[in-house]
């Protein structure tokens, strides 16, 4: 761009050249060349007022740009602080609930295996259960055919079973069971 001194003295070498051309007589001649100047810095300062209005309003948009930045840059600042104590507790709620979660891991494990026995035990003990019932039925059904040569309990002695004495605790008496 040029200043205003460069294109004043463009218009003054434009003036100059013009005088040369017409060899100096007639004043109609320099009254044109000497409006076509005074229009031309009119126009020139026009031009300038304006880049001047122009800069300004630029100037005070960067200013309220920058001010709105700060505004911005404090806001972000504050979301952050508030933001930040959350994301800690958010972090140390993980942190626990990833080391309970190593923690139940084994124990899940030993529970599982825990119950498969439980479950193994309880099916044996059924089966045993009713291997008993089937030899009681068989015992009481052998002694209901049998109650004329032997008595019940010479029927469990013959199978090894022993007779024994219980206490009751509510009566105090005592009961003999096979």
């Amino acid at each position: 761009m040029q200043s205003a001194s460069q294109k004043s003295e463009m218009a003054a070498g434009i003036a100059d050249s013009g005088s040369f051309s017409f060899n100096g007589g007639d004043t109609t001649d320099e009254e044109l060349s000497k409006s076509a100047l005074s229009t031309f810095r009119a126009k020139e300062e026009e031009i300038e007022k304006k880049k001047m209005e122009v800069r300004e309003r630029v100037q005070a948009q960067i200013g309220r740009v920058e001010e709105e930045t700060k505004r911005l840059a404090l806001i972000r600042g504050e979301l952050e602080s508030l933001a930040d104590p959350m994301r800690k507790d958010v972090a140390q709620v993980r942190k626990r609930i990833d080391v309970i979660n190593k923690d139940l891991k084994p124990l899940g494990a030993t529970v599982q295996k825990k119950e498969r026995e439980y479950k193994e035990a309880l099916d044996v003990f059924n089966e045993k259960n009713k291997e008993k019932v089937q030899l009681i039925n068989k015992l009481v059904e052998t002694q209901s055919t049998c109650t004329d040569t032997l008595s019940l309990a010479d029927l469990f002695r013959a199978v090894g079973w022993r007779k024994r004495e219980v206490e009751d605790e509510e009566t105090g008496r005592v009961e003999q069971e096979y």
